[in-house]
């Protein structure tokens, strides 16, 4: 078997569970954090320190390794897990989300999309089968079936056919379009995944933030024994009170006995709320992108480090803190002037305590779930409650 999921714990005031997923490269507590490494690589960070994070598991994307280096020459390296040097479990993106948010320089039909390759403008055909090819050749542990992400908003409704801005279209029809083509692309995905007993195949749920679309999804893609699910399309523009009920109402509609996976969320709060809904698994690029630009999270808030306030600050990022950054002493005075002068070592430092947060709090939430003390989490995480900001 691919891939077995166990659910050790739950709570008894909400939906939340405590679980642990095996995989062929090893195994993962849940909810789970996956930090995202797009082309093998976490910008500024080796493997060697993302796993001093705690991280268990990580998330490649299939179509920026697609594109450069190619998934042929990825797989004659042995596969990223070899390629990259991480011998754990490894999640691929499908490139589903691409022909998202690279809009403007891509097509979509019932094949699939057609991008326009970000390296040398020459055209690049992802089908649901080319999806499925290129991530079995990248050897990920859990793969994602070719999915239409449609957009979240009326005003950003774009001709699938064409590309072009649709006035005979409504919002609505979108939404219905992309519902089913996931479901009809799932069904490719699953004929054309040949590597069954070594890589789980996760399909994912559309619809928007219309209740009755979702449910539609659901019942679609739900009906194929898949080893996992996922949400889709709930990190594209809407707002946390969007995502919050989105989430909550398909998360209670999908199998209790396979592991749930929110893709691309998100903030602190955003991530306890889905957790609270009964979702296990986790990515988004936040931890390290805003590393790179010089954001900070701390259970208080986060803290934009190039502000002058933090000139003479001889203080860690957060005091609470026991990652590498803030244990060894460095201070928010030496990190803003490491931004402040371009040197890289800000980004890394910075990036390395940004995940060490995040790998934090989800510790802390599987400990309130295995002590069924979920209403303590927030005394410890102030940021749950005040926001994600605090500094700007």
């Amino acid at each position: 078997m691919s891939l077995s999921f166990t659910i050790s714990a739950r709570t008894t005031t909400n939906a939340a569970r405590l679980g642990r997923v095996e995989t062929p490269h090893g195994g993962f507590d849940t909810p789970a954090f996956m930090p995202v490494a797009t082309a093998a690589a976490m910008k500024c960070l080796t493997v060697e320190q993302v796993r001093s994070t705690g991280s268990q598991i990580i998330l490649n994307n299939a179509y920026h390794l697609m594109i450069r280096p190619g998934d042929e020459r990825v797989a004659a390296m042995g596969g990223s897990h070899e390629f990259m040097r991480w011998d754990g479990p490894i999640l691929t993106d499908s490139g589903g989300y691409q022909a998202f948010s690279m809009a403007d320089i891509n097509s979509i039909d019932e094949d699939g999309v057609t991008f326009a390759n970000f390296v040398n403008g020459s055209k690049v055909h992802l089908s649901p089968e080319r999806s499925i090819q290129v991530q079995e050749r990248i050897g990920a542990d859990i793969i994602m079936a070719f999915d239409d992400c449609p957009p979240s908003r009326e005003e950003e409704c774009i001709n699938p056919e064409k590309r072009v801005r649709l006035k005979g279209m409504t919002h609505r029809q979108r939404l219905e379009i992309a519902t089913d083509r996931t479901a009809r692309w799932l069904e490719r995905c699953i004929a054309a995944h040949q590597r069954r007993d070594e890589q789980a195949l996760f399909g994912i749920i559309q619809g928007g933030t219309d209740p009755d679309l979702r449910q539609r999804s659901v019942e679609q893609v739900c009906a194929f024994d898949l080893p996992g699910f996922a949400i889709g399309g709930v990190a594209v523009g809407e707002s946390p009170e969007q995502i919050e009920e989105v989430v909550r109402t398909t998360a209670a509609m999908m199998p209790d006995d396979k592991p749930r996976y929110l893709m691309g969320v998100g903030y602190e709060r955003d991530i306890v709320r889905a957790v609270a809904a009964g979702v296990d698994m986790f990515d988004c690029v936040l931890p390290t992108r805003n590393g790179r630009k010089a954001y900070a999270f701390t259970r208080e808030g986060s803290l934009r480090l190039k502000n002058a306030r933090f000139a003479e600050d001889p203080g860690p990022i957060d005091p609470r803190c026991q990652c590498p950054v803030c244990a060894s002493g460095y201070s928010r005075a030496y990190l803003r002037h490491l931004f402040m002068a371009d040197e890289w070592l800000g980004q890394t430092l910075t990036s390395l305590h940004n995940l060490c947060h995040y790998q934090s709090l989800l510790l802390d939430i599987r400990r309130a779930i295995r002590d069924d003390s979920w209403s303590a989490l927030a005394e410890g995480w102030p940021v749950l409650v005040q926001g994600s900001s605090n500094g700007d």
